[in-house]
């Protein structure tokens, strides 16, 4: 079994249909996926972050079967757990939300499994998902790529937390998480869950940046991840291109190599928002 975890709000959708159907379709194994969707209701600090919803889940349940009829989704509903850790903590307004938060609750969720994958959902796996999850990750809390800013511009081996293979059970032991959880809610960190990782790991794997290539699409990519970067032409700037921009990732980066799962998305979404309407 490969076990996936996603985490946010009813708006992470796109995301985790294209990144999971990327999935599907480049992994030549048999073996089933478990895909864990960490979600919740925090309405009260702005009206849109509101679950997954219950038709997301079964829609995409749904389609994964298709693929594998052994796949499975869990939406786990962390909102509970998150008042009680983080309610008004000094990182609730962290740079991109709240829920980049939760995933720091993998060891307080009953059932989870001793090797997770977490993923941010901007992310398009470009080669077989058992390149990364097959990695020996024993005696390591967890296993990540460099940041291409970050390794630059703070250390060598910054890391970049939207792709982490995660050893929970040495994780427990360490005590990694309970340590980011402390520093959440004591500490106001630039980078909030991710610079709190990072000064909580004990010992971690690094992996080469095909794992986690944040600016460049080779062909011995593994993982696109497509987070904000910055562009020199037409003159210096920003932008957030995501993979569900679909007109955007051809007219920019020139991708092609994903128009199979893209398409197949904008069918699928077309028909999940015909289905809701009914």
């Amino acid at each position: 079994m490969v076990n996936i975890l996603f985490c946010g709000n009813d708006k992470v959708f796109d995301g985790m249909l294209t990144c999971a159907l990327s999935i599907l379709k480049r992994t030549q194994s048999q073996e089933p996926f478990a895909f864990y969707v960490f979600t919740m209701d925090v309405s009260h600090i702005k009206d849109t972050y509101v679950p997954v919803t219950d038709a997301q889940t079964e829609f995409f349940e749904n389609i994964i079967k298709q693929y594998n009829h052994g796949n499975t989704v869990k939406k786990v509903d962390v909102t509970d757990i998150y008042m009680s850790e983080f309610g008004g903590c000094p990182n609730e307004g962290a740079y991109c939300s709240p829920y980049t938060l939760i995933r720091l609750f993998a060891d307080k969720i009953e059932g989870l499994p001793d090797k997770l994958l977490y993923l941010d959902v901007d992310i398009m796996f470009n080669r077989d998902v058992h390149l990364l999850y097959d990695t020996d990750i024993e005696g390591y809390e967890y296993a990540a790529a460099r940041d291409h800013y970050g390794k630059y511009l703070i250390r060598p081996d910054y890391v970049n937390a939207g792709v982490l293979l995660f050893n929970l059970r040495h994780m427990k032991e360490t005590g990694l998480l309970a340590k980011a959880r402390e520093l959440i809610k004591t500490k106001k960190l630039l980078f909030a869950d991710q610079s709190a990782i990072i000064r909580s790991t004990t010992k971690k794997k690094m992996l080469p940046q095909r794992f986690n290539d944040q600016k460049f699409l080779h062909k011995h990519t593994v993982v696109r991840h497509f987070s904000k970067r910055l562009f020199w032409l037409p003159y210096p700037h920003t932008d957030n291109i995501k993979q569900w921009q679909v007109s955007r990732v051809h007219k920019v980066f020139r991708y092609y190599q994903f128009d199979d799962i893209l398409y197949e998305y904008i069918y699928l979404k077309e028909k999940f928002n015909r289905e809701v309407k009914q």
